[in-house]
């Protein structure tokens, strides 16, 4: 038997198998308004197959953005504008999620294709960034420390933006906590050097994350699955390192999450990572700790063989993919395809190509 197309249920939220969409920024949004792009970039998903298509990491306040190209959920037109999108994803029966992120001193900063690097100045769209610590990341403006006001504008927005995505359909609400955006910020010592309530001991550095689950989790209600993306290690000596992103992802589960998508990296630029297939598994197995913390995998898994074998393992409950659904939007049907598995999801349109 197949576990990677066994249905699963997080909450009251149905999904069809376990080969899921992980979260990927396009920066073709206007003024945080997905466009018809994302329309036709997520629906095609789910078409081809995906259990669960979650977009890409929304901004929850207009700082939050990592440029000035990102998708948002701080206004109603937002809300609105991802609406029909949500609608799409269902209409070829996967469930929607979405990314609910700030991006803290890695914002302002200019989209992959654009000719320039770094932070973008005022005069071309940019802004100032704000962070646990005026500590920069290499290359990028240095950003502003947040007050106590600051914070708590923090924890409003994602608790806003999460209402949002309820009322825009959303089945899963994810919390971006971390490649070193603003929570990841928060978790890790080579970022976080605040000597308040926020920084020092494992439990301070985590009391914003916490914070901000509970908001989500209570916007979210009792039906909605809420997960959570945490880099498990900042693949840098002195950094976050799994033994605590255990404890903190025990603790997210404590306070309302459904599930732990474990990435890694992207706190630091001097950052050293092994890149090879299937390199954040083991992450993922040491978070999900025996199967006592629901958790997905992810990184450069590429065939349904291999996530089926992650599965069977018991090395992760689910598996996210990334670059694979960009060079294969139809991933999971391929995948269903060369394991065997009859799975009764295939568009009567593309009937012809299930067995020969």
């Amino acid at each position: 038997m197949s576990l990677l197309f066994e249905p699963v249920s997080v909450r009251a939220v149905q999904i069809r198998n376990r080969l899921w969409v992980s979260p990927m920024c396009m920066y073709s949004a206007v003024d945080g308004v997905p466009q018809e792009w994302h329309h036709t970039h997520l629906a095609q998903f789910a078409s081809g197959g995906a259990g669960l298509i979650v977009a890409e990491a929304s901004a929850v306040v207009p700082e939050g953005r990592i440029s000035p190209r990102d998708s948002g959920l701080w206004n109603d037109a937002q809300r609105d504008a991802w609406a029909p999108i949500v609608r799409a994803i269902h209409d070829r029966g996967a469930a929607a999620g979405i990314q609910l992120a700030h991006a803290g001193r890695k914002a302002s900063t200019w989209w992959p294709w654009a000719s320039e690097r770094g932070s973008v100045p005022a005069a071309e769209g940019g802004w100032i960034t704000t962070a646990p610590s005026a500590v920069a990341f290499e290359g990028f403006d240095e950003p502003v420390a947040l007050d106590t006001a600051g914070i708590e504008r923090v924890v409003a927005g994602f608790a806003d933006a999460a209402r949002r995505a309820v009322e825009g359909g959303f089945d899963v609400l994810e919390v971006h906590g971390a490649h070193g955006y603003l929570l990841h910020q928060f978790l890790s010592p080579l970022s976080n050097l605040r000597n308040d309530e926020y920084g020092g001991s494992l439990e301070n550095r985590a009391r914003l994350l916490l914070r901000v689950v509970d908001a989500v989790r209570e916007a979210a209600g009792p039906d909605r699955a809420v997960f959570v993306r945490i880099s498990a290690t900042d693949h840098a000596e002195g950094g976050f390192s799994p033994d605590e992103a255990a404890v903190v992802a025990d603790r997210a589960i404590e306070h309302g999450a459904d599930l732990i998508d474990v990435s890694s990296g992207g706190l630091v630029a001097h950052q050293r990572i092994e890149v090879h297939p299937g390199y954040q598994v083991p992450l993922a197995a040491a978070v999900r700790r025996g199967g006592r913390i629901p958790a997905s995998a992810v990184g450069i898994i590429t065939s349904g063989a291999q996530a089926e074998a992650v599965l069977q393992a018991g090395d992760a409950d689910a598996i996210f993919a990334a670059r694979e659904w960009l060079r294969d939007p139809h991933f999971a049907l391929r995948a269903a395809h060369e394991l065997g598995v009859d799975v009764p999801y295939w568009p009567d349109q593309y009937l012809r190509a299930r067995w020969r």
